[in-house]
């Protein structure tokens, strides 16, 4: 039992230490930034002067949350090739924000994603709209992040029920560790603008990649880098057996003798992929991204990059999912986490303890924990910047001062309005510590994919498209994902929804709203296009120019 105590504390020491290192290093990287951040432009776009390679490394910052990072290494655990699904809908994603986003959009607009919205429309109501949509989205991830913040240091801290570190239980360990993360991210946002912010991501996704395939690396050694052995004892230990590396454990399933819910349960299925195929080219933080770089060459470079590190990391979560499953079990992980989000945590210190013991163990657990919480920083700081970028350059200048503040106030605003931001979802975090994240995420892709990618799309490629068209796909979009995730069984009517099975509003059967919400946001965006005659083809001429071409980018970019 002293064992096991020592052990506890030595790898609370280690952890504390490593992640104390990690913010020193992010602090100082942002008040390096402060005194290089000068106007709008540096705030916002980070100067619009990083690299290809650097802004793929902050693009894969962003998207390597610790969802993806102990999330789907959980869900491989327990789940096998089912878990696997998730990357790759995240993977494909990018050949979207590729093929039809990146170029145009760099092209095209200037800071935010309402600045292409509203090109050659009524500045007010599009800008309006895209704000609403750009703080529903972020406000639902960042509540995700920040609630697996707490979770997930009360559990890396080892502080479980009826237990104490430094006179806190479990519960105020997480509401201390969604402060902390809050605290942190304003300071990025707000002392280092987007160029800390960037630099900081790219620290951190060194950070993030560096453990995964240390611990990757070490799995692999442990079975001699034969994957069929590796893969072979993972189904054994899952007790699922040769089930475990096929389809239909948990998307999909079939289920005997009702195949109406079976029909269900394979739309569900597709629903997901396309919230995740299309929700990732609409999220704000990504797309804001597109406007760091000098020319829509580098920004599609950028995404080459982005791709490449986000698909060797995802290759890196099959071998800790599979490694999970293999060396800790199946058991052992529920019994720690009943999701799995400790699954990699676990892995390591088990395979360091076989290397060279408690110690090492202990050192590993510690790595993996800072690598988790370098995730989590990223990811919200990310969020924290679109957000703001958002209020102050598209409500504040352009709806409230009509585009006349200068950049000094624009980039005041954005500092108050990151302050504001954060206070407000550490507040909300706190309260919302019970929620279940998956349905905050489920929510935010599903926002992302139905109000935000088919009207920036249409207004890239539609010459009849019009302001009301916007408006109301953006708002149609939003509604109808908002409202079809509080009808789906995500919601109520099941032991693991929000309000759980006590109450049931669960009309609509899918868990993911996107096979229905996407097609309603378009629709709503043809509508309102089509019931308004308001046309401007001399505006569009030149937005198609703009994003197609490049031509007059160096305007659009305030130069």
């Amino acid at each position: 039992m002293n064992l096991l105590a020592h052990q506890t504390e030595t790898g609370r020491t280690l952890t504390l230490v490593l992640f104390t290192l990690m913010v020193a290093a992010t602090v100082m990287i942002t008040l390096w930034a402060r005194n290089h951040t000068r106007d709008a432009t540096d705030f916002h776009s980070g100067g619009r002067g990083f690299k290809s390679w650097q802004n793929g490394f902050a693009i894969a910052s962003d998207y390597m949350s610790a969802a993806s990072f102990l999330g789907i290494a959980g869900i491989i655990a327990l789940s096998g090739y089912d878990g696997f699904l998730y990357s790759i809908g995240f993977l494909v994603a990018w050949l979207v924000a590729l093929l039809l986003v990146a170029e145009s959009l760099r092209n095209s607009g200037r800071f935010t994603m309402a600045d292409v919205l509203s090109f050659r429309m009524r500045q007010r109501p599009v800008r309006t709209a895209a704000a609403v949509s750009t703080l529903s989205v972020s406000v639902f991830y960042l509540l995700a992040q920040m609630v697996g913040a707490g979770a997930l240091i009360a559990l890396l801290l080892g502080i479980k029920e009826g237990d104490t570190f430094l006179g806190m239980d479990a519960a105020a360990a997480g509401n201390v560790g969604i402060v902390v993360v809050g605290l942190l991210m304003i300071v990025y946002v707000a002392l280092g603008g987007m160029k800390g912010t960037t630099w900081v991501q790219i620290f951190q996704a060194v950070v993030l990649l560096g453990g995964a395939a240390l611990l990757a690396l070490l799995v692999l050694t442990e079975y001699g880098f034969n994957v069929s052995n590796l893969l072979g004892d993972a189904a054994e230990a899952s007790g699922i057996d040769a089930g475990f590396l096929q389809p239909g454990q948990i998307y999909g399933v079939e289920v005997a003798g009702d195949p109406l819910q079976t029909m269900w349960n394979k739309l569900d299925l597709i629903s997901l992929g396309l919230a995740l195929v299309l929700g990732t080219a609409g999220l704000p933080h990504i797309l804001i991204r597109f406007y760091t770089v000098p020319d829509a060459k580098t920004a599609r470079k950028s995404i080459n990059w982005g791709i490449g590190i986000i698909g060797s990391f995802y290759l890196l979560t099959l071998v800790l999912g599979f490694g999970a499953a293999a060396i800790v079990g199946a058991r052992a992980i529920t019994a720690q986490n009943a999701a799995g989000n400790t699954a990699a945590p676990q892995l390591a210190q088990v395979v360091g303890d076989d290397i060279g013991g408690s110690t090492v163990g202990a050192v590993m657990l510690a790595v993996i924990a800072s690598a988790a919480f370098a995730a989590i920083l990223s990811t919200v700081a990310g969020l924290v910047i679109a957000s703001s970028s958002s209020l102050a350059h598209d409500l504040y200048n352009n709806v409230i001062r009509g585009g006349t503040a200068t950049d000094r106030e624009e980039v005041v605003v954005a500092k108050i309005a990151a302050i504001g931001v954060g206070v407000v979802s550490i507040v909300l975090a706190i309260f919302a510590q019970n929620l279940n994240v998956a349905f905050l995420v489920a929510l935010a892709f599903a926002i992302a994919a139905s109000a935000n990618l088919p009207t920036l799309l249409l207004s890239l490629f539609w010459r009849r498209f019009n302001t009301a068209g916007a408006v109301a796909g953006i708002y149609g979009g939003l509604v109808a994902a908002i409202g079809l995730v509080v009808c789906s069984p995500v919601f109520s009517g099941s032991p693991d929804s929000l309000l759980g099975e006590g109450i049931d509003i669960a009309w609509f059967p899918l868990s993911n709203p996107g096979l229905a919400s996407i097609p309603l946001g378009l629709l709503c965006a043809v509508v309102g296009t089509m019931l308004s005659p308001e046309s401007e083809p001399g505006r569009f001429a030149t937005l198609q120019v703009r994003a197609l071409t490049g031509a007059g980018s160096e305007r659009a970019a305030g130069h």
